[in-house]
């Protein structure tokens, strides 16, 4: 687990992965970025009761650089990812080597069901818990997967064999964000199967602050776009509606007339669904939050929208390097399971 100023979910995450049921020994790696919200004291205190515990430290700060040095300092057959903000479930290593020994497939992960806490988190986790937030990625879970689903772009944590995450080097380092994306294209490029299960389903905490969304989105837009230069094959369709969206708003604004006139019909279109959508995703939610959700909306798609541009600008001249790390592995990054959405 890459941990960076994560005391306040580290009190329950924690006690969530001690309590993992399992038929053989597991460790507990905490990566820290040199936290200074007392995260990296509680987990030294955490450990004085467990064993199992370990803190390593990651003074680069950067989330592919501490799965790496965790991928280093581990010592099982079995590689397990958890985020601070999410919640896993009891069985969820168990299920995930179970379905990793029966064989056929690199990767095994679970849908990541947003559940909010705050305001701002609760109408984000409405926006993701919603076919616009989320287009048609299999990545977020509303309740109608059951049975296991190949995935084709995007994953949410998961569970590796060891010998699979040395085989493709890691994870790139050049992926600040998006890490597990980078490295699926990868996989699957080799001919690799990624499957969700729904015994491996977890709760995600989204952000609690409007401005903080709207950063991680378009860091998301702009690694996808790194990925997409690097991995053609991972780039879907729909990853083209939030950068269109914003060319059309653009074209709305600053174009001439006889191309305005369409761009606006086409974001008053888009404000329309916006609005029809969060109506239907809104259900019981208090008022607050029914009004605030078309903005959610806007900032995830806006945001990510223009991550994209900026990375297309960036990256179109040449695809980029692998970014080595130490001990031999590299890191991985960048793309978004769905075309609002991170990966």
């Amino acid at each position: 687990m890459p941990v960076l100023n994560e005391a306040a979910f580290l009190r329950r995450t924690v006690p969530a992965m001690q309590s993992q049921t399992f038929d053989a020994k597991i460790e507990l790696l905490f990566i820290d970025g040199q936290s200074t919200d007392g995260s990296r004291e509680l987990l030294q205190e955490m450990r004085r009761g467990d064993p199992r515990i370990r803190v390593i430290d990651n003074p680069e700060r950067q989330t592919a650089k501490a799965l790496n040095l965790g991928l280093e300092a581990s010592r099982g057959e079995y590689i397990v990812r958890m985020d601070a903000h999410t919640f896993y479930p009891p069985m969820y290593i168990q299920s995930g080597v179970e379905r990793l020994r029966r064989g056929g497939v690199a990767w095994v992960c679970g849908a990541q069901v947003a559940v909010g806490e705050g305001p701002w988190s609760r109408r984000v986790a409405l926006a993701l818990n919603n076919p616009l937030g989320t287009g048609t990625s299999r990545r977020f879970g509303r309740g109608s997967e059951k049975v296991e689903t190949d995935l084709d772009t995007g994953v949410f944590t998961g569970v590796w064999k060891r010998s699979t995450l040395e085989e493709h080097g890691g994870w790139d380092e050049g992926w600040p964000v998006n890490q597990d994306s980078e490295l699926a294209a990868r996989i699957l490029d080799a001919g690799g199967r990624i499957v969700s299960i729904p015994d491996l389903d977890a709760e995600y905490v989204p952000r609690n602050n409007p401005k903080a969304l709207a950063r991680q989105y378009l860091r998301y837009g702009y690694y996808r776009a790194k990925t997409t230069r690097r991995h053609p094959s991972s780039m879907r369709y729909g990853h083209l509606f939030p950068p269109s969206l914003v060319a059309t708003g653009l074209a709305a604004l600053v174009a001439p007339k006889a191309l305005a006139r369409p761009a606006r019909a086409g974001v008053l279109v888009y404000a329309l669904a916006a609005v029809a959508f969060s109506a239907r995703a809104a259900g019981d939610a208090p008022t607050s939050d029914k009004l605030a959700l078309p903005a959610v909306f806007v900032t995830m798609h806006a945001a990510w929208g223009l991550g994209f541009l900026g990375g297309i600008l960036r990256f179109a001249v040449r695809a980029p390097k692998r970014t080595t790390s130490r001990g031999g592995c590299t890191g991985a990054a960048g793309a978004t399971p769905g075309p609002f959405v991170p990966g």
